[in-house]
């Protein structure tokens, strides 16, 4: 499989890789993952981002089509990673990335042995269809793993997903009021950026613990 192509923030030099991916609606480029790679960038993270094929493949013909499979997900985000290790010299590397870009993370992280794992709004289950759940490989994940969640969120609600069984290596942090992409409702007495600087401050002191120098 081709490596797909990379987006980079952030330090040329830097060892500490922060690698992000899409969820299945909307490209690495959109302005929810920009803001997190900018902001972390400023940091001195060096931030990579990708599209799988499908999203690739719509932005050369513009035609909206499903995600891959499954296995080619899993398999397009380890070559990524593959990469970054053999040709950017990646000693230090967290993946993750928003919705189902942060599922196939967790699919993986444990094989590929990346130091930690962020998650964006993990989606749970399908919406409306909360007897489908995606949580079975959650259960036994060793991979040091935040899951920033909004407490609204239809993919797994705060309601729901205190029920389910998740690994003591999953830190779940909820966004107040915010919904899949930690958008406040209009009666909310919170505003959305609000939500997007509580996620970006746990993301980074999640950051700073696993990599405290």
């Amino acid at each position: 499989m081709p490596i797909p192509k990379l987006y980079f923030d952030g330090p040329k030099k830097s060892k500490k890789f922060v690698v992000l991916t899409h969820g299945a609606g909307a490209s690495s480029d959109s302005a929810f993952l920009t803001y997190f790679a900018e902001e972390l960038a400023k940091l001195r993270y060096r931030v990579v981002r990708f599209d799988f094929p499908y999203m690739e493949q719509r932005s050369v013909d513009g035609r909206k089509r499903p995600p891959n499979t499954e296995e080619t997900l899993c398999a397009a985000y380890m070559e990524v990673i593959k990469y970054l290790r053999e040709d950017r010299n990646a000693d230090k590397m967290v993946i993750g990335g928003k919705s189902m870009g942060g599922r196939i993370a967790s699919l993986i992280a444990d094989e590929a042995q990346v130091q930690a794992l962020l998650c964006l709004g993990y989606p749970f289950h399908p919406t409306g269809k909360p007897e489908k759940t995606r949580t079975e490989h959650l259960a036994d994940l060793q991979t040091p793993t935040l899951l920033i969640q909004g407490e609204r969120d239809p993919f797994g609600s705060r309601e729901e997903v205190v029920d389910y069984k998740l690994s003591k290596r999953i830190k779940l942090h909820w966004v107040p009021d915010g919904d899949h992409s930690y958008k406040t409702n209009r009666h909310s007495d919170r505003v959305t950026n609000e939500n997007m600087g509580n996620a970006l401050r746990h993301m980074i002191r999640f950051l700073f613990e696993v990599w405290p120098e």
